[in-house]
């Protein structure tokens, strides 16, 4: 009889502690922006930390999601990863990057300026409304997919609004892939407007990086169909002698391997976020 009473006591702290933890965890919320430049209201999941109405000021990390994906993927489908905000005490912002827009400003479509919204309006939207660090050293951004190359895109470009960048099983060269993914609706056909993929791909733009740079986290499963290219960026980055780390290991394009490596993301978004802290 005492064992038993013993056990409903401990099960009972159990329901306790996991009621606690319901309690005490990151809020998760919709809000609405409003973009300027493409004239209409933008959903984004926010995420803050449990501690954040006592804190004065916070990092953030902008995730980014893939092609035909919306603001509402990694919620929906990483489970759990919210906790991060918490572990970490950090903002994640997941913005909505439309179906297929890879985060350009199109030079061929003008209803798509997702580069002036991500980098321009999101973040000063986000800088008004929480309590966030108002400079590079409080910001990140990574993404997968799509979301990936979108998020070294808009580093390499905006190196004085994010401090460190990365990328999961990203599409970080585009010009093997002219016939995919809304690709040619974007920058135009490659056989008739090839300056737009040559200037609007990764691959080509290591020359804007330089000391000071943001700090990089590279991630690539072995068996995805974007490992090559990923793994040609890692060779061009080491040609050059530009710090970044690189992740592989066996995995596809799927919700499997970005479930594990948004965690790996985030910690090193993290670290960075604690180095520039101490300075």
């Amino acid at each position: 009889m005492i064992i038993r009473n013993c056990r409903i006591v401990f099960l009972n702290l159990l329901l306790i502690a996991g009621f606690v933890n319901n309690i005490h965890a990151a809020l998760v919320d919709t809000v609405f922006t409003y973009s300027p430049s493409m004239k209409k209201q933008i959903r984004a999941v926010v995420i803050t930390p449990d501690a954040y109405v006592s804190q004065k000021e916070l990092p953030v990390v902008y995730l980014l999601h893939g092609y035909s994906g919306n603001y509402a993927d990694w919620i929906r489908k990483a489970t759990g990863f919210e906790k991060a905000a918490d572990l970490y005490n950090i903002i994640i912002v997941c913005p909505d990057g439309g179906f297929g827009s890879w985060y350009w400003d199109s030079p061929v479509d003008e209803a798509f300026k997702y580069e002036t919204y991500i980098s321009g309006e999101l973040v000063a939207w986000i800088d008004g409304k929480y309590k966030t660090i108002k400079n590079k050293t409080g910001r990140a951004i990574t993404g997968l997919s799509m979301g990936g190359h979108g998020a070294l895109y808009l580093a390499f470009r905006h190196q004085d609004i994010y401090g460190a960048a990365g990328s999961m099983s990203g599409g970080v060269d585009i010009r093997p892939f002219p016939n995919n993914w809304d690709l040619a609706t974007r920058l135009g056909a490659y056989a008739e407007k090839p300056e737009n993929w040559e200037k609007n791909t990764v691959a080509n733009m290591l020359y804007l990086l330089h000391p000071g740079s943001p700090s990089l986290v590279i991630d690539c499963g072995v068996d995805d169909f974007f490992y090559k290219v990923n793994e040609n960026l890692h060779q061009q980055l080491l040609l050059r002698n530009i710090p970044h780390e690189y992740i592989t290991r066996p995995g596809e394009h799927n919700w499997a391997y970005w479930s594990n490596a948004v965690q790996y993301q985030l910690l090193f978004m993290s670290n960075y976020f604690k180095r520039q802290g101490k300075k």
